[in-house]
This record gives structure tokens, C-alpha cells and sequence, in this order.
């Protein structure tokens, strides 16, 4: 494991020692040399805001796991809680290896989770999901430390959204009740935010085919 005069200089680093592991918190962007003078069983990535590059990957080749808040293949990328609700796909926790791409692994385990809509808020949402993929985490923890499960590649074209596509309506959508907003009222929102750009996109291609015309038979 890294040494005591590297996080020391560094200031990156957690450690918390128990009688059979040892474990680094890691929050900045692991490099290939971080990975070579730490030299971990098993990288575990939980909310997590950097993308691995492959030559980190390749040193420990199916070592390195991600705990992701959505049921794969939907909702790889940003915000999966939210665009579950939006775009009413599968809600859920994945534990999956990680690959080059984002939230593209194979899945390791899954658990499907079942909301109330009708009386669920978003950021209840989001704390079920977190106890829930933290409870599959441990139930399973064995299996994932000692490499035994095996992988299933993700099956379908699922959904992927970038963080500023949800950072862009996020205000609009949460609106005075912030994350206590229900989720009825979440999606209502969206949903009347998808109508208004509807209506203001055939309006602009009316306008935009009569100045054709005008233009024609001048």
C-alpha cells in the first residue's frame, strides 16, 4: 500500500486499518503510478467523479468496480436517479466493472427498486437508492473481494445523460420545494417543459416555411 511519506506529501488520502483490510480513500484522478505504489487488491469507485483511463485500468484488469445508483443498461452517466423518473425507465442499484466507457461494464450483481410515485419525493429517492446499493455492497462483499461473481455484459442500448443536461432544467424542475419536490410534481414539470419547446419549435417552423413561400412566388 502506499507509504506513510507519500500521503503524508500528498494530503489526498484516508486510511482506516481493520485485522484483514486496509483502506485508502481516494478523491483525486488515479494515475498509472498511484496504482503501481498503492498497489490495491481491488479499486471499488463510489460516487466518483472521474473517468478511469484504459492504461489505469489494464494494471489491474477486473479489479476495478463501480457502485452505481441505476438499474443498467438505463441511466449510465449523470444524474441516473432523476432521468429514471423523466424518462420513466427501470429504477434500481448496479454493482459493475469498470471499462473504458462510462457506466458500459459488465454487471456484477442488480437490484430492481420500486417506487410510490404518487407520494415518493426525489431526494427520498436518493437515499433509498444510496442505502440500497450500500447494502448490496456488504451483503456481497466476499464474493467482490475474492473475484468470484461472474460478469454479465449489459444487454440493450439503454439511455446515458451528461451532467449539464440535467443541470440546465434542474432549477426549473425542483422549483421552490427543492430536492423535497414530490415526484408527480417533478415529472408534471418536465413534462410541461417538453410541451413549451414543442410549441415554440413548430412555431418557428411555421414562420420559417411562410417566409420559404413568400420568398417562392415573389
Amino acid at each position: 500500500m502506499a507509504s506513510e511519506q507519500n500521503r503524508t506529501e500528498q494530503n489526498r488520502t484516508e486510511q482506516n486499518r481493520t485485522e484483514q483490510n486496509e483502506v485508502i480513500l481516494w478523491h483525486e484522478k488515479l494515475n498509472k503510478n498511484n496504482i503501481i505504489d498503492i498497489q490495491p487488491t481491488i479499486v471499488i469507485s463510489y460516487s466518483y467523479s472521474h473517468i478511469l483511463r484504459a492504461d489505469v485500468l489494464d494494471l489491474l484488469p477486473n479489479r476495478f468496480l463501480n457502485l452505481h445508483i441505476s438499474l443498467l443498461p438505463y441511466n449510465r452517466g449523470a444524474d441516473p436517479n432523476a432521468w429514471s423518473f423523466l424518462e420513466n425507465t427501470p429504477k434500481g442499484v448496479s454493482i459493475h466493472l469498470i471499462d473504458a466507457g462510462v457506466d458500459t461494464g459488465k454487471v456484477l450483481i442488480q437490484k430492481e427498486v420500486i417506487f410510490d410515485e404518487g407520494s415518493e419525493t426525489l431526494g427520498h429517492t436518493y437515499r433509498v437508492l444510496q442505502q440500497e446499493i450500500i447494502a448490496l455492497f456488504c451483503e456481497h462483499w466476499e464474493e467482490l473481494r475474492d473475484g468470484t461473481m461472474r460478469p454479465i455484459p449489459q444487454v440493450g442500448d439503454g439511455t446515458f445523460h451528461y451532467a449539464k443536461e440535467f443541470a440546465k432544467i434542474k432549477d426549473c424542475l425542483l422549483g421552490e420545494e427543492g430536492w423535497d419536490v414530490t415526484i408527480s410534481s417533478f415529472k408534471a414539470r418536465y413534462n410541461n417543459l417538453i410541451a413549451n419547446k414543442s410549441e415554440q419549435r413548430l412555431e418557428r417552423d411555421k414562420g420559417f416555411g411562410g417566409m420559404l413561400a413568400g420568398n417562392v412566388f415573389k
